[in-house]
């Protein structure tokens, strides 16, 4: 717990106006999350700024940085470059609760706001769903989607124009083309 306290911005001590907090995020930050499978290793560095006014607190991320992530084909690690914004509110209110994912309510007395945990979803958040090492971004997978950057590409077009050629040749159903006659009117 006491190094998840390196990650607080005591915002009691603020005046209203402009702020920014540097945060470091490297390997002992991935290895004091529990349940933590995907990350162990990255070199970050988030930036906030906290935009204090009378009713809200207003805290934009800029987090930068490689996190090293595994190929989910060959099994080799690889440096992924990640570059995030997020921004995240905070109104004074009479309880503390969360509104919704990116506003919380925070009594006026709250002494610190504690952002290691949001700092670590945003990152994972960040993280491409097939995690590709570049040596194999630009071949092609099973299913012929191209691969980019670590993220998967379908040719939506290309597809819809296979399917096309071969519906066009076929006949259409009687009963199909008289709805499709009502669906044109309007």
């Amino acid at each position: 717990m006491k190094f998840w306290k390196t990650y607080a911005i005591e915002v009691i001590k603020f005046k209203e106006g402009l702020h920014e907090v540097v945060f470091p995020i490297e390997d002992a930050f991935f290895q004091q999350v529990e349940e933590n499978e995907i990350l162990e290793k990255g070199n970050l560095t988030a930036r906030v700024e906290i935009n204090k006014g009378a009713n809200l607190i207003e805290l934009n991320f800029n987090i930068t940085g490689k996190v090293q992530l595994t190929c989910d084909r060959s099994l080799e690690v690889f440096d992924q470059h990640l570059e995030i914004t997020e921004k995240m509110i905070y109104k004074f209110g009479s309880e503390e609760k969360e509104i919704d994912e990116s506003v919380t309510m925070i009594t006026r007395d709250t002494p610190s706001i504690y952002v290691g945990q949001l700092l670590y979803e945003y990152i994972l958040l960040a993280l491409p769903i097939k995690k590709i090492h570049p040596a194999y971004r630009n071949e092609l997978d099973e299913d012929n989607n191209q691969l980019e950057g670590g993220f998967v590409y379908v040719d939506r077009d290309a597809s819809t124009e296979e399917e096309g050629s071969d519906s066009e040749n076929m006949p259409i159903d009687p009963r199909w083309e008289q709805l499709g006659k009502l669906k044109n009117k309007e």
